[in-house]
């Protein structure tokens, strides 16, 4: 067998591309076949749980974690959210008032999926991550409020983190307000990130983990929510159609080829280790999900076969008559075309 070299930039960015689809995917697949009740609530789990992980060793990483709370919240998204591929804007009213602005087009409700996120959805993500920055850093006094939601037809969304003179209640930590929109900030004059020197391939690759990430929290949080079973039928079937309809677009990104040598290509560019031989595509590890706790071994092989469904979707629009095999035996994962 040959070990699939890391097929490098368009390869990062065709993960990206299926990552960020399948995320946006799975939430519209949740509101339109449980509700929107349903989703509002994976949403607010899936936030919370990246925040808990993330917020506090990311503040202190992006060198943040001395400002003025307020400021160093706006400063955070702002950051991270541009690693990540995400447009963002910020504006530094006073130690105690600090803005964040998503412009459009939104990263997570990518193309035309902006128009079928419920209002509350899109709410989940502020309550799940925003509104819990003044709790992680000890600060009940720090809220968020949102004055502008893109979802709703406004032009992004925005807010600011103010420092009230009091504590707040659970409720009072995210509010929703239309009086008021953040300044206009010359491109120019907003803080400059590291990025801005950094070479093509290193950018891609921070765009495809920023991706990547997704996918790694929504596993465990939506098994919590549903159950494992019909967790893993909804991410499934959600898989299953973002490889039929993305297959086009990143067998073009990786170089074309046959399925084999694609699904060589993606995994490589995901970080996995492959090697192929003619229809046969040898994975060794998953590394997408290392580090993820999985109850037993059949819940890990479950959330394995949704993944696979990935694959076997863009076999599919590949050539409708091939199959996609899946062997597992230890750490290595055998895939065949046949």
């Amino acid at each position: 067998m040959t070990q699939v070299a890391d097929p490098g930039p368009a390869g990062y960015r065709a993960v990206a591309t299926l990552y960020n689809a399948l995320m946006t995917g799975l939430v519209l697949s949740l509101v339109s076949r449980r509700g929107a009740e349903v989703a509002r609530e994976f949403v607010f789990r899936h936030f919370r749980q990246q925040h808990l992980g993330k917020f506090l060793p990311g503040l202190k990483k992006l060198g943040l974690d001395r400002l003025p709370h307020a400021v160093a919240c706006a400063l955070y998204h702002y950051h991270s959210n541009a690693l990540g591929g995400v447009k963002t804007e910020y504006h530094r009213e006073s130690d105690r008032k600090a803005w964040v602005r998503y412009p459009p087009p939104r990263w997570i409700w990518r193309g035309t999926a902006i128009c079928a996120i419920p209002r509350e959805v899109n709410e989940a993500m502020l309550h799940g991550w925003h509104g819990h920055n003044g709790v992680s850093l000890g600060n009940p006094r720090l809220g968020f409020v949102c004055t502008g939601q893109t979802v709703n037809g406004d032009p992004g969304l925005e807010g600011y983190y103010y420092e009230y003179d009091q504590p707040l209640g659970e409720s009072e930590r995210v509010r929703f307000s239309k009086d008021g929109r953040m300044p206009h900030v010359d491109a120019n004059d907003l803080p400059k990130l590291e990025t801005a020197t950094w070479p093509p391939e290193r950018l891609h690759k921070t765009y495809r983990s920023y991706a990547m990430e997704y996918i790694r929290t929504f596993m465990p949080v939506l098994a919590e929510q549903l159950g494992s079973i019909a967790a893993i039928g909804e991410i499934a079937r959600t898989a299953r159609l973002i490889g039929l309809h993305y297959f086009e677009e990143t067998h073009a990104l990786v170089g074309g080829g046959d399925f084999a040598a694609y699904l060589g290509n993606m995994l490589a560019a995901q970080g996995e280790g492959v090697a192929l031989e003619g229809n046969v595509v040898d994975q060794q590890g998953w590394r997408l999900m290392r580090g993820i706790a999985f109850p037993h071994a059949p819940a890990r092989h479950a959330a394995l076969e949704a993944w696979a469904e990935l694959w076997r979707g863009a076999l599919a629009a590949y050539d409708r008559r091939l199959t996609l095999s899946m062997d597992v035996a230890g750490d290595k994962i055998r895939w065949t075309v046949s």
